[in-house]
């Protein structure tokens, strides 16, 4: 396959993917801010999120902050904000701050040493606790432990679930298409026999 037609078509493949902005914070105390669309629930005692980084290089500000500070934020994307989160993963100089660039509001909270988004209806604070190499194509599996969680009013179901599709959280296919989930369904907790 001709290499752009198979990146699109292998970015596609596996569906639709979070919209997320990772947060951080530099040594020099300039703010990050990231799109990934990789973020994955490892497991909810200890309470684990991960995330895929692509191979480091000179532009990885955001693994260098996570590597430095031992924090990151984890900020969902709302569908009103999708051209701003998308236009983080341009290549900004490292003294410029995606936060100002891409007109989003960083905000501290806790005593948590990385950015939140002010604008995302999720935001969940982070420390970083492992990272898995994955040697066949140099990436690396970011796992953090969530130590602060902030919600918009509203959005928590009494059972803790979130309804994703009220906060008009945004998803990914691919690298640039951008869509809105809408909730079809939700099931108990299923047993072998229904009946």
């Amino acid at each position: 396959m001709e290499r752009n037609f198979r990146v699109n078509l292998v970015n596609s493949l596996s569906g639709y993917k979070p919209a997320n902005l990772i947060g951080t914070l530099g040594s020099d105390g300039v703010e990050n801010l990231a799109i990934f669309s990789s973020v994955v629930h490892l497991g909810s005692d200890p309470a684990l999120l991960g995330f895929i980084q692509r191979p480091i290089g000179e532009q990885s500000h955001t693994y260098k902050n996570i590597i430095a500070s031992g924090f990151f934020t984890i900020n969902h994307v709302s569908a009103a904000h999708v051209e701003q989160a998308h236009h983080t993963s341009a290549r900004f100089e490292k003294d410029i701050s995606e936060f100002k660039a891409c007109g989003f509001t960083p905000r501290y909270a806790m005593g948590f040493t990385a950015p939140f988004v002010q604008e995302a209806p999720v935001q969940i604070g982070m420390r970083f606790v492992q990272e898995i190499k994955i040697e066949l194509n140099d990436t690396r599996l970011m796992i953090g432990q969530i130590d602060h969680v902030f919600i918009n009013d509203g959005l928590v179901d009494s059972d803790g679930s979130l309804r994703l599709e009220d906060a008009q959280v945004a998803c990914i296919s691919g690298l640039d298409t951008y869509f809105q989930a809408q909730r079809i369904a939700r099931f108990p907790y299923a047993k072998p026999n229904p009946k």
